[in-house]
């Protein structure tokens, strides 16, 4: 069954601006309600990512953490926390990103099933090497199918992103898959801001 924090078709992440250790993000619903807040700790050298219910803390729901440390192609296993069941897992295209941001989605076997790619690489090269406030947009396929579009919004003091998953009216993306995707994108891909 599906949980209720995963039914919505849109979200939007909220970066916390002014956290000197790591990271927190809120991921709020279409209504403006707080469905999940995310913990990233910092001085950790194989990146460390959870996901809770709240703000409080109790209640651990996802860990996206990192095969190895220092990785250009990194590799982050997503996990349901209360089963230990692997979800999937996020890889990123190291040395492609370097010019244009872009990761697989695999399954709990780590077959690949899709990716995630920026938008355009002409952008992504304005972005990296002209003015950095241009607002990145990914889209997500999974069997040939787009299945999200996450569009960050321009502010230059919060780092905001839009989660669209209305395009997958036939759910065949975990919806558990495509929160961490988005957290994982605001996290690693955020830094290079």
């Amino acid at each position: 069954m599906l949980d209720e924090c995963y039914k919505y078709d849109s979200y939007m992440i909220r970066k916390k601006v002014l956290k000197l250790i790591g990271a927190s993000f809120h991921i709020y619903n279409p209504n403006g309600g707080l469905e999940f807040y995310v913990n990233q700790k910092g001085f950790k050298l194989k990146e460390d990512i959870r996901v809770f219910t709240s703000e409080d803390m109790t209640q651990e729901i996802l860990s996206i953490g990192a095969r190895n440390v220092l990785d250009i192609s990194a590799t982050y296993d997503v996990y349901e926390t209360a089963t230990g069941e692997k979800i999937g897992a996020l890889r990123r295209k190291g040395l492609k990103s370097i010019l244009k941001d872009e990761w697989l989605i695999l399954d709990q076997c780590d077959n690949e099933v899709g990716n995630i790619k920026e938008d355009s690489t002409a952008l992504a090269l304005i972005r990296r090497f002209v003015l950095d406030i241009i607002p990145q947009t990914f889209i997500g396929t999974l069997q040939q199918n787009k299945v999200f579009e996450f569009k960050q919004q321009f502010n230059l003091f919060v780092q905001k992103i839009d989660i669209d998953f209305s395009c997958d009216r036939e759910r065949i993306l975990d919806r558990r898959l495509g929160i961490a995707a988005a957290v994982l994108l605001c996290a690693i891909e955020g830094r290079q801001d």
